[in-house]
């Protein structure tokens, strides 16, 4: 992977990933649910010495069938962003998906790999809670963009192996049944040191000339057969976080024998900028791919 990158001539500090918003305080508008669904917000769901995190809940009417989920991770490069950012959830909706959108400790609280506990923590907390909420535990899925997308992909790829859970013990289970990789990093050491990103860097921290350390929370490292399908969608114009990371991801699934799509999308920047009219093309394409998986 290295090889490929070293010949890219980005830089991976935009504004989008390396700079918290500047006013903290803003207010944004709230995610519309239709009648059929109910709100739980600022739901605690892991906590710590000096932290306390929080997701949103949009929980369809419970009837005689259980429900898919979707688990929504916000981006930021790991530094800003922010759950009450987040919207566009209405085809999800319509499909009678819960939707649970979390936050997660930022780098100016804690360094690697504190957002990946943080998002497993989510994850154990649906399972834990899936009967209260009507959810089917064998139809939860991940997603995210960015920073999210990393950290749907690390939440996903884990599997069963606990190594991050320690916050969040009890869930033998931890497998999900899809992710959705959004222009998402899945090699951190490569995107530090051959994207020139700061954002890696800092969250890394002391960290940040491991590369050992570094692979631990990339989800390159943890792909093998049993890993979960993935739809993976990138804009080839991307100098935030290189379309090669998921180019290389597309195939190491392909050759692994796991379900995939990858969505490229021409002329597109980070988060697709200069191509927002492909964002309801993407969404449809996502519930395409998870209802070919039964999901829903």
């Amino acid at each position: 992977m290295k090889k490929i990158l070293l010949g890219i001539a980005l830089v991976a500090t935009s504004f989008l990933e390396a700079q918290e918003p500047a006013d903290t305080a803003k207010k944004f508008k709230p995610v519309a649910i239709p009648a059929n669904y109910t709100k739980q917000l600022d739901v605690v769901y892991t906590s710590g010495t000096n932290f306390q995190e929080k997701l949103d809940l949009y929980i369809p009417n419970k009837s005689e069938n259980l429900a898919p989920a979707i688990i929504n991770i916000h981006g930021g490069g790991w530094v800003g962003g922010s759950k009450d950012q987040q919207g566009g959830f209405g085809e999800y909706f319509k499909k009678g998906f819960l939707v649970c959108n979390i936050e997660y400790r930022m780098t100016k609280e804690a360094k690697a790999p504190a957002a990946v506990e943080d998002a497993r923590c989510a994850l154990a907390y649906l399972k834990k809670n899936a009967k209260e909420l009507g959810i089917d535990v064998n139809r939860i899925v991940v997603m995210g963009g960015s920073a999210g997308g990393h950290l749907a992909l690390m939440t996903g790829l884990l599997e069963n192996d606990h190594r991050f859970d320690g916050n969040c013990p009890g869930v033998k289970d931890m497998k999900v049944a899809a992710i959705i990789d959004k222009w998402g990093i899945t090699d951190v050491w490569a995107w530090a040191y051959c994207c020139k990103s700061h954002s890696a860097k800092n969250w890394l921290g002391d960290k940040q000339t491991d590369e050992a350390f570094a692979k631990t929370v990339s989800p390159m490292t943890y792909l093998k057969k049993t890993s979960p399908p993935i739809f993976i969608c990138h804009g080839d114009a991307d100098s935030t976080v290189p379309i090669e990371e998921s180019y290389l991801l597309h195939k190491k699934l392909k050759e692994i024998g796991i379900k995939t799509e990858l969505m490229v999308v021409p002329n597109a920047g980070h988060s697709l900028l200069g191509a927002k009219d492909q964002l309801k093309v993407m969404d449809q394409r996502i519930l395409t791919f998870l209802k070919e998986l039964g999901i829903y």
